[in-house]
């Protein structure tokens, strides 16, 4: 069902995320304080909170959707906010997936790859099948289950093959044999050489795919 060979990046482009020092206040609100993490690529990392712990926006900063009060996170030496607005190769998933409601998912999935323009129909055509949906289905998006719409959020996700890959609660709305699909999928972009880091509220889930947990609690890492 799943590919079994996934072409490896290791040798083309080694991905490290350092987080220095990292405080965000919101006014008076400090919601992350002093973060200091170092990822690698060929990783998993594993975060974990309750809600509001500062997960999500952790994640925020990691992709320079937002900027640091204080503290610096570092693209293998850039600076977000100050050398890059972006990391150069980032595939995203945070809160809920965001397509248009109007189009089937492989016209979705169509209209990002076309940003970009790096890879064909069939390689849309095969990421769909990897989360398990029909890229021959012509429904649209807004006939999609809750589970389907997250499936394809994974794919939009993991399409370009990005060096970083970032995912927060990526089992929600899905099924057992959903969750089985995210574990093999984000194993493979292990595999193939990325720096991964899912939120996730099952800690069993976590245990079994990453190579290091970070546990989080009132915006502080409690095991740095």
């Amino acid at each position: 069902m799943y590919p079994q060979t996934i072409p490896s990046i290791a040798d083309k482009h080694i991905s490290k995320i350092k987080i220095k020092n990292l405080t965000k206040r919101y006014g008076e609100a400090e919601v992350l304080s002093n973060i200091n993490m170092m990822l690698e690529s060929g990783k998993i990392y594993g975060l974990v909170g309750r809600n509001g712990s500062g997960k999500t926006m952790l994640m925020r900063l990691m992709c320079g959707l937002i900027l640091p009060t204080e503290g610096k996170v570092l693209i293998e030496g850039k600076e977000l906010g100050k050398d890059m607005d972006f990391p150069d190769s980032l595939g995203l998933l945070i809160e809920n997936p965001a397509f248009l409601d109007s189009r089937s998912g492989f016209a979705n999935l169509k209209l990002l790859a076309e940003i970009r323009n790096t890879v064909t129909d069939d390689d849309i055509r095969e990421c769909i099948r990897r989360v398990g949906l029909d890229p021959d289905d012509r429904k649209k998006y807004k006939k999609y289950s809750l589970g389907m719409k997250h499936r394809l959020g994974i794919a939009g996700a993991v399409l370009e093959k990005p060096d970083i890959l970032l995912l927060d609660e990526p089992t929600n709305a899905l099924d057992t044999k959903g969750v089985e699909m995210l574990k093999q999928v984000v194993k493979e972009e292990k595999q193939r050489g990325a720096l991964v880091v899912v939120t996730c509220h099952d800690t069993d889930v976590l245990e079994e795919i990453a190579d290091k947990i970070y546990f989080m609690e009132n915006g502080r890492l409690m095991n740095d």
